[in-house]
């Protein structure tokens, strides 16, 4: 039977960048994917400035398009704002090339991968797991879990579900050539244009990746929301369009990221901005913590699991508190919002830019400086 110190299930950014630490730090890993990489991935492939930053290698080669300005615009409302940066604030990637390329990086290194491979089962045993695999057994004295919104490793390995879990709807749309040269200047986000959530605009390389998203739990008609929304994009011609369902977990897991040997990274931890519901940045960031925890740890199961919350409660977990609290305000108390927007609007954009550029941390005790400015705020959550 093979034996690993660390195998990781997903080739996503999160299991691919932890395989590229631990590696990095001569560890034997094995990355087991479902699929056969490169595969399709259901995202709208918008890489923020502070996620790419965080790679330690170059990924130009596969950048299709770069922008230097977004623009945001509100629902049966004049408010509209836009920012523009010298360095680029959003990158577009197809996540098909993208995550084979984050795993070839991580194979240089040393790691290895089974793809084309399913996990069945875990199997504890005294130093480490079983894994149960389509492929055969294989022994691991860790295992991360990076497999996504559904996790089925960590239903395996004892978590309930706890995350909050919200409904997107994608479509690459193929669209005429006037349209294209039209919509494929700027990213564009529609705030509003689905009730408790947003639509957006990605120009890819040759086509448009075009989504509503939903950030409140409720029953909503989102292929009709898409059909309103490609119309208010004044699109004339459609010459194909596949549309992708997904969720998307933007609350962190409330019985915690890791059990014994099993550590939990990225959408399966539910570590998605609740803001913008942006989880590229995020699993890189917590895939590159639970493999230096481990690795930093490896000969103490329980003090790993402390190491890893211990660096998760240094930044991530406060920024997604921080942006919950502000999403919050942003989808479900939209008077307020609005009030907030007219006297903060374009300067809220441009700090917001910069937080997700990485130029800017979170702003810290968040509830206290709204109700400063709004004191009659109450919070629910």
């Amino acid at each position: 039977m093979n034996s690993f110190d660390i195998a990781i299930i997903g080739g996503g950014p999160a299991g691919a960048m932890a395989a590229y630490v631990a590696a990095s730090r001569n560890m034997k890993v094995l990355i087991i994917e479902k699929e056969m990489l490169p595969r399709y991935k259901t995202c709208g492939g918008g890489l923020v400035l502070r996620g790419r930053n965080r790679l330690p290698f170059d990924i130009s080669s596969l950048i299709q398009r770069e922008f230097h300005e977004l623009e945001v615009y509100f629902e049966h409302s004049t408010h509209y704002f836009s920012t523009k940066r010298t360095d680029p604030i959003i990158s577009m990637v197809m996540r098909d090339g993208f995550d084979a390329l984050l795993v070839d990086h991580a194979k240089e290194k040393g790691a290895q991968i089974m793809d084309k491979t399913q996990l069945n089962g875990l199997v504890p045993i005294e130093n480490g797991l079983i894994l149960q695999t389509s492929a055969g057994n294989i022994q691991c004295r860790y295992l991360i879990a990076a497999d996504g919104a559904l996790s089925p490793t960590a239903k395996m390995a004892g978590w309930g579900e706890s995350r909050k879990l919200i409904p997107a709807l994608e479509y690459e749309v193929t669209v005429g050539k006037a349209d294209f040269e039209r919509l494929s200047k700027k990213v564009r986000f529609d705030v509003d244009a689905v009730p408790h959530g947003y639509a957006w605009c990605f120009p890819k390389e040759n086509h448009l990746s075009i989504g509503v998203g939903c950030l409140k739990k409720q029953k909503i008609n989102l292929k009709a929301l898409y059909q309103d929304y490609l119309e208010k994009l004044g699109i004339k011609e459609i010459l194909s369009a596949s549309a992708h369902g997904f969720q998307i977990p933007i609350s962190p897991r409330k019985e915690g990221f890791s059990k014994g040997p099993v550590f939990l990274a990225g959408d399966a931890a539910g570590f998605a901005d609740p803001l913008t519901a942006e989880g590229i940045s995020n699993a890189l960031y917590s895939g590159e913590l639970a493999a230096s925890a481990i690795a930093e740890n490896f000969e103490h199961v329980q003090t790993a699991n402390l190491a890893y919350q211990k660096k998760l409660e240094e930044k991530l977990l406060p920024e997604l508190k921080t942006s919950a609290i502000m999403g919050w305000v942003f989808y479900t108390q939209p008077s307020l919002r609005n009030l907030l927007i007219q006297k903060y609007g374009q300067k809220g954009c441009e700090f917001l830019t910069d937080i997700f550029m990485g130029k800017k941390p979170f702003p810290d005790k968040i509830k206290n400086r709204l109700k400063e400015k709004i004191p009659m705020l109450k919070f629910t959550g």
